[in-house]
């Protein structure tokens, strides 16, 4: 009887990424988007200095503008990829939501008003380049729990400790009582698969 990280994937699900089948409108497809990318545009709202009652507010319109343009997301140049896309969408969307909040009256005194005048006072938006290197981490590892129940568990750690945790593939061999080539293709499997899943959405 084969294992079950040894028996072929439901098809549908294996010959479209992610983005694929986001653009299909497949619910799940935009439930594991929401799961990769969600927290990192949190970590934006919090660089934008968003207050916290209104973050869920902005996440849900960040995502419902990525729902009507991802048909037009494409990597023409070199150097293009979801993440900075996304990166633009979203600094668009709290450019809006600071102007939105410009147009409203402010009450006079209080922490709240003098919050509300601080977000008001710059709606020309500005968010960095480049990520901090613990929230493009917190990508990777959301995308590897994406695929990780597909995988026995001695398969996974041994995937984990040599690509994750850099260990030399001799160690982790030992280890495992396993062979060098038995750790090669337990990482060529869970890279392959990770490829598979997200594609172009983990750039």
């Amino acid at each position: 009887m084969p294992r079950p990280d040894d028996q072929p994937a439901d098809r549908a699900s294996t010959s479209l990424t992610l983005l694929q089948r986001a653009r299909a409108r497949e619910p799940g497809a935009w439930d594991r988007l929401w799961a990769l990318y969600g927290p990192l545009v949190t970590h934006w709202c919090a660089t934008a200095r968003v207050r916290p009652a209104d973050v869920e507010d902005v996440r849900q319109e960040v995502f419902l503008s990525v729902a009507r343009a991802l048909g037009e997301f494409r990597r023409d140049r070199a150097g293009d990829t979801f993440r900075g896309w996304l990166r633009t969408i979203t600094r668009n969307v709290l450019s809006t939501h600071f102007r939105r909040g410009a147009r409203q009256p402010v009450g006079a005194g209080g922490s709240e008003a003098q919050a509300r005048l601080h977000e008001l006072a710059d709606p020309n938006v500005e968010l960095p380049d480049e990520d901090p290197p613990g929230e493009v981490r917190g990508v990777y590892r959301r995308a590897l729990e994406l695929v990780r129940g597909e995988f026995e568990e001695h398969t996974w750690q041994m995937f984990w400790q040599n690509v994750v945790e850099e260990r030399d593939a001799a160690a982790v061999a030992e280890q495992f009582g396993v062979s060098t080539a038995a750790v090669r293709k337990a990482r060529s499997r869970v890279l392959r698969r990770l490829k598979e899943e997200v594609g172009d959405a983990i750039e």
